[in-house]
């Protein structure tokens, strides 16, 4: 065989509802590793790209909210498995993408599995942490139920491209949202690869969503959508998230707070995140009833 084969480059896609289209505007960009040595062709998403995602997860949404939070935890679950089984792309991506040495890349890979777990494992412990039985003085019974906030935009971590990655999408599918996420623009692999997972698991199609490009760009237009409900603007550094705030004004969505820095995401998780994609909800019932 020829040394002088030419290797063929990969374009990867979006994953929208389900699937893996192209952006409508067929625009790609090239991804490099932490060294610029090129690796693969990302696509660049459009305003259209995030409108159909969007309307992708609030279809979704209804059947994701409305499963049981058991079977809820089941399906993440499954979605740590596959990770499991797919550790060693992760781990080579994250090498790449972040200028690990191998090891260190195998211990984030392994930091993301176990903390998608933490996060399974709460789907059927929120109601009973974060729901109160109210004291009333009356024939009935008063309570308050935690309830998910609906479609959830994440710009996600720049920096680290699995970790974090999982640290700001774990808790909005743990508390029964649906998420329109926005990868790392110059570290997409790791998120693409997620997508595959995500895919090939039994996540119902639309519940995430995820799209390539800048966050610079494609950030105003999820905060200004009417059909998203919150955002969460950690990938959008300091100044775009002034501009995310202002945009988000306009239809009263919720921003969620994030550091000035983005966050440490070696750091154990903790029940807060899931709190930010909740809305109490009380509940009133007569007695003997």
């Amino acid at each position: 065989m020829s040394d002088n084969r030419i290797s063929v480059a990969k374009t990867y896609k979006l994953y929208v509802d389900g699937k893996f289209p192209r952006s409508e505007s067929g625009r790609t960009y090239p991804v490099t590793d932490s060294k610029g040595t090129f690796l693969a062709n990302a696509a660049h998403a459009s305003r259209k790209d995030v409108r159909d995602a969007v309307v992708a997860a609030r279809k979704a949404f209804d059947g994701w909210s409305g499963a049981t939070a058991y079977n809820r935890g089941q399906v993440l679950y499954r979605v740590a498995e596959m990770m499991e089984g797919r550790r060693e792309q992760f781990a080579a991506e994250v090498a790449a993408s972040e200028g690990l040495p191998s090891r260190k890349a195998q211990s984030v890979v392994d930091a993301a599995v176990d903390r998608w777990v933490w996060y399974a494992g709460w789907t059927d412990k929120i109601a009973t942490v974060l729901g109160a039985a109210n004291p009333v003085a009356g024939p009935y019974f008063s309570f308050t139920v935690p309830e998910p906030t609906g479609v959830v935009g994440v710009l996600a971590p720049q920096e680290s491209s699995l970790l974090g990655l999982v640290s700001v999408v774990a808790p909005v599918l743990a508390t029964g949202c649906t998420a329109v996420v926005v990868s790392s623009a110059d570290r997409p692999l790791p998120a693409i690869t997620l997508s595959e997972v995500l895919a090939t698991s039994d996540v119902p199609a639309g519940v995430v969503n995820v799209v390539t490009g800048r966050a610079g760009e494609l950030g105003p237009w999820l905060a200004s959508h009417g059909d998203v409900n919150a955002i969460d603007p950690t990938g959008a550094g300091p100044v775009g998230r002034v501009e995310i705030a202002r945009e988000a004004a306009g239809t009263v969505k919720r921003v969620l707070a994030v550091p000035e820095d983005e966050p440490d995401w070696t750091r154990r998780p903790d029940i807060a995140r899931l709190r930010r994609y909740l809305e109490p909800k009380t509940v009133w019932h007569p007695m003997g009833v």
